[in-house]
């Protein structure tokens, strides 16, 4: 049998999703072929383990490796051309971070499309104000301040047929975000006209290839003044912040409130002040954070 195998624009960092290397190890466990030939061996992949575990098992199976230009591949090519090449994805992965942290020192972009500004074409990484987008961003940052949750907020979105950023519907997450994380519409400073790139890291998970992300120390951003890409006031994303932060640390009693009456004990609700407890009897009282942490204001 002679077939051509191939994954065309697929990162050699992994053996997840590449249907061309996955259909070549099917037939090579079918014994469809004696020999394999490469033109290099970071074609097969530019991971040491990932490298290392193909030649393991081809080998097991009897099947010898060729590279155009080293001939019969052994251990030894194995272990130097999987270092060499990790070395070299590593190497450009951080000439590609250098790069963008050069574009964000000079207020322009180094990622995707962010809610509420269009491209311009022609000029990487240069963004502008989108109208009608800018207006859904003010509308959802002045309901936040005057008191709406994102779960109303994003009700009303999809109430009155706005489209989402992504997806068929608003929901609260898309409005909220994380914190530590700077997501949500909530959190982009770049709506308050401050740029912030190198907030997290994206790393492969081994086990599954996928990529995830991993927060950075304060200390590794960079932040830039762009106040032309503002489209909320500073007044209004600093209300914000702060309804979100009363929101996330409400302030709570840490012990029950006892006072002496004419020589009897007075127990109150921690949260409404109100007597639940006067001379060994108990009062009626309906407060519901009461309730669900009786015991604690009883004791």
């Amino acid at each position: 049998m002679v077939a051509t195998f191939d994954d065309r624009a697929r990162s050699g960092g992994s053996v997840m999703g590449r249907d061309g290397l996955r259909h070549l190890m099917d037939k090579a466990r079918e014994h469809e072929f004696d020999v394999l030939v490469v033109e290099a061996l970071d074609r097969l992949s530019r991971d040491m383990e990932d490298l290392a575990g193909i030649h393991k098992r081809l080998s097991f199976l009897g099947i010898e490796i060729r590279a155009v230009h080293e001939g019969v591949v052994n251990t030894v090519l194995v272990g130097l051309r999987g270092l060499v090449g990790q070395l070299y994805r590593e190497d450009i992965a951080h000439k590609v971070r250098w790069g963008q942290a050069g574009r964000v020192n000079k207020g322009l972009h180094a990622g995707g499309l962010t809610y509420g500004y269009s491209y311009v074409l022609g000029d990487p990484g240069k963004r502008l104000i989108a109208g009608e987008e800018a207006d859904i961003v003010r509308r959802i940052f002045r309901e936040y301040v005057d008191g709406q949750t994102p779960r109303d907020i994003a009700h009303n979105l999809n109430r009155d047929r706005i489209p989402p950023p992504r997806g068929r519907a608003w929901n609260a997450s898309t409005i909220n975000g994380n914190a530590q994380r700077g997501t949500g519409l909530l959190h982009n400073e770049l709506y308050a006209g401050r740029l912030i790139w190198n907030r997290v890291r994206m790393i492969n998970d081994p086990d599954t290839g996928k990529r995830v992300s991993r927060p950075n120390p304060k200390g590794e951003w960079r932040i830039v003044e762009v106040p032309d890409l503002a489209i909320v006031s500073s007044d209004l994303f600093d209300a914000a912040q702060a309804r979100k932060k009363a929101r996330n640390h409400p302030s709570k009693p840490s012990a029950p409130t006892t006072t002496y009456v004419g020589g009897a004990l007075e127990v109150r609700c921690l949260w409404c002040g109100n007597v639940v407890k006067r001379r060994g009897q108990v009062q009626a009282h309906s407060h519901p954070l009461f309730r669900r942490d009786r015991k604690r204001n009883m004791r």
